[in-house]
């Protein structure tokens, strides 16, 4: 990449968030041109140019032979996953399921470029992963062992590698940390190594390792401390397989958990002094061809790319507290209901021909969703402009780890999503009909 190219991307990461003007003049192009109807309560929005730019930047950072296996679970659109895979030839994709790789191979994916992740596979998802051609993390020793069996002498035309945990301690984030003594994921490093020696240097097929420190919540150093406990223990292994006459272990995944920013006053760290703490750790894994490199980004690549419109359908006045009632809540925005302490957006309020509102009311507002419990609400005692009915409360920062965790909790209908470029957009889901969700509960 040029580098007038590489300091354009770079001054474009520092501005990771959209701002409320650009989101502005999509919502007001969106009204006035009739792509948000009187029946579209809430609609997802994602800038297209925006993820586009995302993605240039992260290849940017890593050296060209990496695999970045964007994690399906964080944004699994079809027509999304179809065009990030347009994007660059590098591009690839991590399914937590046999129904995220059938949806990859869908999407036009081959399976080189699939990339395979279950706590949970049965003998028929690894049988399937292995005819396929996927690459297979697999997740336990017992697992190991079922690959193994069918296996056989057969020619692999995958690849596999053992997930394994560094063991590094957790996040700020509890439920969304997965290295530390303890983890429903991969193989403790520290209470298994004389195990995992003797796999690794029994299975000649087993050529790759994989790690992943957490999601959102993890200080960089913690990952670099990930990437370099695994990037040790993978050095010694090598250095014996070699000896032995067996080939090296070549496929490193990192997995992805850089944090991004969810509010514009706290930026994010960077991609690029990301990958160069990894260098300087691991020096083999960015400045040579020893590894072929794995990334399994999905928070980091989605989210800040998309935003939420929902129309304000009522507001109560209680004596200290506003209620903006709202047609999203626990349905598209689970974890923040659940955990609001971790998970906070940023938001703001347009009149309903887009307009952006300013001041502040003289009491707080909760944003409640439209679901029948009493913890459907997203967000609490958010200082806001005075909000009204009909009103479009924006909920900034949504592209990832929203709709895929969508509850059918209700039955309500499934909103619509829109792509757009400057003033091209297009649907990329239509909202659901009334007889497409009666049909879901048949």
């Amino acid at each position: 990449m040029r580098d007038g190219t590489k300091k354009q991307l770079r001054y474009f990461m520092i501005q990771s968030n959209k701002s409320t003007e650009s989101i502005g003049r999509a919502l007001r192009s969106a009204l006035s041109n009739g792509w948000i109807r009187q029946e579209d309560t809430a609609v997802i929005f994602y800038d297209i140019a925006f993820l586009e730019s995302r993605i240039r930047y992260l290849i940017s950072c890593f050296p060209p032979n990496t695999l970045h296996g964007f994690a399906i679970k964080a944004n699994p659109l079809a027509r999304i996953m179809k065009y990030v895979k347009g994007v660059a030839p590098n591009i690839g994709v991590e399914a937590a399921s046999t129904g995220e790789v059938n949806m990859a191979l869908n999407a036009g994916y081959t399976p080189g470029k699939i990339v395979f992740d279950s706590p949970a596979k049965t003998l028929a998802d690894i049988d399937f992963a292995l005819k396929t051609g996927v690459h297979i993390n697999v997740d336990n020793l017992s697992e190991l062992e079922r690959v193994k069996t069918l296996t056989g002498s057969s020619t692999l035309t995958g690849s596999i590698g053992l997930r394994i945990n560094p063991q590094v301690g957790v996040g700020t984030i509890l439920e969304s940390s997965v290295a530390g003594d303890y983890s429903k994921f991969g193989v403790p490093l520290n209470y298994n190594r004389p195990a995992l020696e003797q796999v690794f240097l029994s299975y000649p097929w087993l050529t790759g390792v994989h790690l992943h420190v957490g999601s959102q919540g993890c200080p960089v150093n913690m990952l670099i401390d990930g990437i370099g406990v695994l990037y040790d223990f993978v050095s010694e292994m090598n250095s014996k397989r070699t000896s032995s006459g067996m080939s090296p272990i070549s496929v490193f995944d990192i997995g992805g958990g850089l944090p991004i920013s969810y509010q514009t006053e706290a930026p994010a760290p960077s991609m690029e002094e990301y990958v160069k703490k990894i260098g300087e750790r691991a020096p083999l894994l960015t400045h040579s061809d020893t590894f072929k490199l794995i990334t399994e980004f999905g928070r980091w690549i989605y989210t800040n790319s998309g935003w939420t419109a929902s129309r304000v359908e009522y507001v109560k006045h209680d004596p200290s507290i506003n209620t903006a009632m709202i047609h999203v809540g626990a349905d598209l925005f689970l974890r923040e209901c659940l955990n609001p302490r971790d998970w906070q957006h940023e938001y703001s309020v347009f009149d309903q021909n887009g307009m952006l509102k300013n001041g502040s009311d003289d009491h707080s507002y909760n944003l409640a969703g439209p679901l029948c419990f009493s913890g459907d609400i997203i967000a609490k005692n958010v200082r806001l402009p005075k909000v009204e009915e009909g009103d479009f409360i924006v909920i900034h920062d949504t592209g990832g780890y929203t709709f895929s965790m969508w509850s059918r909790y209700n039955s309500r209908q499934t909103p619509r999503i829109i792509g757009y470029n400057e003033d091209h957009f297009e649907i990329l889901k239509e909202r659901e009909t009334m007889e497409e969700l009666l049909r879901f509960w048949e």
